[in-house]
């Protein structure tokens, strides 16, 4: 039996698709669990671990009920504080994000029932919601691999609830405690950053080139992370880690296509899931990005949570797609 922890809001959603579609829906972490729960045994147990709204709590739970490998314990309400966000897609991609509930921060205390996870995934949206300090606590005190997705640490809220980027400057506090560390263009961007910036380049989109990939990965490398994982949305992803001879490893993985796309949210939470199980399962980075890509895929062609397929169909995807590796 496994267990995975997955750390992150469930954050309670308003999204207006590219279609002009309006949904309102709990998402983010919820995604994650829901693709590990389809991936995994049924003696598997996975453990979101949430602070959410006591109005929310038992609608999650009965989102998740159906799903007999995931133990619902550790989605919290006593201190009554949960997300609510506000999403409205410009295109498939492309997002204005408005934040006007937050959920207080996941701490040691928290997670100390589970340091003997197999994986603690966490998915954080802002800055505050896993602090750097309880993935220290987990790394000193847990074998578990950390998988953390970057969005958190490079998305912050103003004052008026505006969810933007930020530079992610604490990065190298954060570094030694993660093993797989994943994310996308943007978030990439703002996690190599340069000693000065005009005004006009502070304007621009934070994307980094892929020229800067291989530099902002072996620095990462150098510091304690075992993999990096860059999504580049309808390309696939690229992955970079270490030989056993030392050398860095790039490897592009593309993408699984999808006929129609219907809603893009949760796909960076559905492809965590994926990258974790798919290293818990075969101990391979690029099989890894394989599963992510995978779950990716399934999760914008449905707004419904129960899109995921099990194992042995998403084995058969990824067979089809990644046969001549």
């Amino acid at each position: 039996m496994r267990t995975v922890a997955v750390l992150g809001p469930i954050p309670r959603d308003r999204i207006v698709t590219h279609r002009d579609e309006v949904l309102v829906k709990y998402g983010c972490a919820l995604y994650t669990v829901a693709a590990l729960s389809a991936l995994m045994e049924p003696t598997d147990r996975i453990c979101p671990i949430v602070h959410v709204r006591k109005q929310d709590e038992e609608p999650i739970k009965e989102l998740l009920a159906p799903m007999p490998n995931v133990d619902l314990t550790g989605i919290r309400s006593d201190t009554d504080r949960g997300d609510i966000v506000e999403l409205n897609y410009e295109d498939q991609n492309r997002r204005i994000e408005r934040q006007t509930g937050f959920m207080p921060p996941i701490t040691p205390d928290d997670v100390s029932g589970l340091l003997d996870s197999d994986a603690f995934v966490c998915v954080p949206i802002s800055d505050y919601e896993v602090p750097c300090a309880t993935l220290a606590f987990i790394k000193q005190n847990s074998s578990a691999t950390i998988i953390l997705d970057a969005h958190g640490p490079t998305n912050t809220c103003t004052r008026t609830g505006e969810r933007v980027h930020k530079f992610w400057f604490e990065r190298d506090l954060w570094l030694p405690h993660i093993d797989i560390l994943k994310m996308n263009l943007q978030e990439a961007g703002c996690s190599w950053f340069a000693s000065e910036y005009t005004r006009e380049q502070l304007e621009t989109p934070p994307e980094i080139g892929l020229d800067e990939l291989p530099k902002l990965a072996g620095h990462c490398l150098d510091r304690g992370v075992k993999a990096v994982c860059v999504t580049l949305d309808q390309h696939g992803c690229v992955i970079y880690f270490r030989d056993e001879a030392g050398k860095t490893q790039e490897h592009f993985v593309k993408r699984i296509p999808v006929g129609k796309v219907v809603d893009t949210t949760g796909c960076g939470d559905s492809f965590a899931a994926g990258l974790a199980f798919g290293y818990l399962h075969t101990g391979d980075f690029v099989r890894a990005c394989q599963y992510g890509n995978a779950m990716g895929a399934q999760r914008c062609t449905d707004s419904r949570l129960d899109v995921y397929s099990g194992l042995q169909a998403t084995d058969r995807t990824i067979l089809e797609v990644y046969a001549s590796r």
